[in-house]
């Protein structure tokens, strides 16, 4: 067995170059793989610890965003076999986070050191262009490249396939759109071909979508349990209750989440910019700058909604999150 690095785990220059910089060689390095209510399961090159943090960083911790996450790269001292605490943590080159569910305000942070996330979406029970759309703006606020995967094309019609299709790769213009079948493996080679050796790989999407079973089938292995979709709901039962980091064949690693039913929205404005390209374009031309694009004279968005170029249901999803914001 060839013996693991801490580059199998996505280790890189400038992140030795900042445990020099700050004097952390004697520390062990390591990579929180799950988290489950303040402990954590954090993988070095050689062992596997059962980790928490030290009372002064929990101390200094301004909000739940300073405490480590699913991917972070955390330095730690071992105090008993397999235990550690966990004395930094390393600075996060990406970081996907939404409003917290029920706390107004507060950011619930998904993932750290992502660099692709696979947004999954069942094209028989939850596609939705405006859903596709939140899932764009987590990852452009956080730094975070999206692969769009529509999933379940076995049940449905391959006409219907093909629209939907058209209709999100219209819509998410320079994102890889896929569309796959766990059951017959169709679309499969095409995800396992954008996974690269090193680059962490981020599974988002509602409860039920076929994460779990996607998961197995790119990692070969039964790795996660999956669960049947509760047929009088059509809801999926929620299988995976934390996040885990999962070494690929290829050399890729890819973090699950637990489905989400709630898309929250943080503050960034630059991740909406770039979902909505197109709007921010027109909003540069509106007679007034402070236009609020609702019901002003002169305002270039509206135009463009009415003669069809900016597609209404974005227009509603734009201003929605801005109210949001």
């Amino acid at each position: 067995l060839k013996k693991m690095t801490l580059n199998d785990l996505g280790f890189n220059t400038e992140l030795q170059k900042y445990i020099q910089e700050n004097n952390l060689s004697e520390f062990i390095i390591g990579r929180v793989s799950a988290e489950h209510k303040e402990r954590y399961i954090v993988r070095t090159n050689e062992n596997t610890y059962d980790a928490e943090i030290l009372g002064n960083l929990r101390f200094t911790a301004k909000s739940k965003a300073d405490f480590p996450a699913v991917g972070d790269w955390v330095a730690m001292m071992e105090f008993d076999e397999g235990k550690a605490l966990i004395h930094q943590i390393l600075p996060r080159k990406s970081v996907l986070e939404r409003q917290s569910v029920n706390k107004f305000g507060e950011k619930q942070l998904i993932a750290t050191n992502i660099d692709y996330a696979l947004i999954v979406q069942a094209l028989d029970r939850d596609f939705s262009i405006n859903r596709l759309q939140r899932y764009l703006t987590i990852c452009y606020n956080g730094n975070v490249k999206p692969i769009i995967i529509l999933s379940k094309t076995d049940l449905i019609e391959p006409l219907l396939k093909e629209e939907m299709h058209e209709k999100a790769s219209a819509q998410m213009e320079n994102i890889p759109v896929i569309a796959i079948s766990n059951l017959s493996g169709d679309g499969l080679p095409e995800i396992q071909k954008l996974i690269t050796k090193n680059f962490t790989y981020c599974l988002l999407g509602s409860s039920g979508v076929g994460k779990s079973t996607l998961i197995n089938k790119l990692a070969n292995e039964e790795i996660m349990n999956t669960g049947s979709i509760s047929e009088n709901t059509k809801r999926g039962k929620h299988v995976t209750t934390h996040r885990e980091l999962i070494l690929l064949e290829n050399g890729g690693i890819l973090i699950d989440n637990p489905g989400m039913r709630e898309i929250g929205i943080t503050e960034s404005s630059e991740g909406l910019e770039l979902t909505f390209e197109k709007i921010n374009e027109a909003a540069t031309n509106c007679k007034y700058s402070d236009c609020s694009h609702t019901n002003e004279d002169g305002c270039a968005v509206i135009e463009l909604v009415n003669s069809g170029e900016i597609d209404p249901y974005s227009y509603e999803n734009y201003m929605k999150m801005e109210r949001e914001k």
